[in-house]
């Protein structure tokens, strides 16, 4: 529905990934996971950093029909890097890789075939430690909630200043779940974070609890403690 309007601006690197874009990467690279010999149920390690690859390879992930694991170690079906990971704490029979490196295949491999039109609705999509699992109806049910409890909307641009995976990654999606721009910023600072927010006019950001607390008082900008995204999951 938002077609070509920006979904993730990710200020390390520069991209600005579009609601249009982002399905479209999501749906060639379950595509191309499945392709690849991914079956239902089966994990996939994830270390990439916040930004707008993230939420591409979760979501891959989960489109696919697979569990997305966030780390950098342990045994998973296959793995998803950013540009480095160690074969010594891996067992994994696959590694794409968004920048090259030695062992992976390139993730744009995955998205070379075509589309993965329907994904799951439901089952296991995402896990933190192997044991807790959470899945697809459980993770959009509550978006929807702290959407609504937040009122985050189409027409905000959201600063998240999380550094912490899973609550960054939970930030993004709300954002996508509520139609708006999230903005992730290099380096999460108080100064960094009025900086930009003056720059990309945003009206919403999200940050841990002592620089939520230094940023209070802006007669524009509203202020989330990063907790308020991740308390209903029991986080």
């Amino acid at each position: 529905m938002q077609g070509d309007q920006p979904a993730v601006s990710d200020v390390r690197t520069g991209e600005v990934l579009s609601y249009a874009a982002f399905a479209r990467r999501v749906t060639r690279a379950a595509a191309g996971l499945r392709a690849q010999g991914l079956r239902y149920g089966e994990h996939v390690l994830v270390n990439v950093p916040l930004g707008a690859t993230l939420p591409v390879a979760v979501h891959a992930v989960a489109w696919a029909g697979g569990v997305a694991v966030l780390g950098s170690t342990g045994a998973a079906r296959m793995m998803i890097a950013h540009d480095h990971y160690d074969p010594a704490s891996v067992k994994v029979d696959q590694v794409f890789s968004f920048r090259p490196t030695p062992g992976a295949r390139p993730f744009s491999e995955l998205l070379a075939g075509g589309m993965l039109e329907f994904g799951p609705l439901a089952g296991p999509a995402f896990t933190l430690d192997g044991v807790r699992m959470f899945d697809n109806t459980e993770l959009a049910a509550d978006l929807r909630r702290v959407s609504m409890r937040l009122v985050v909307g189409k027409d905000d641009v959201l600063i998240s200043a999380v550094s912490e995976p899973f609550r960054g990654l939970r930030v993004i999606d709300l954002a996508m779940t509520s139609g708006a721009h999230v903005v992730v910023p290099h380096e999460p600072s108080l100064l960094g974070c009025r900086v930009l927010a003056q720059e990309r006019r945003a009206t919403v950001v999200v940050a841990p609890y002592d620089l939520a607390r230094r940023l209070l008082g802006d007669p524009v900008l509203r202020v989330v403690d990063e907790r308020a995204v991740v308390s209903s999951l029991g986080l």
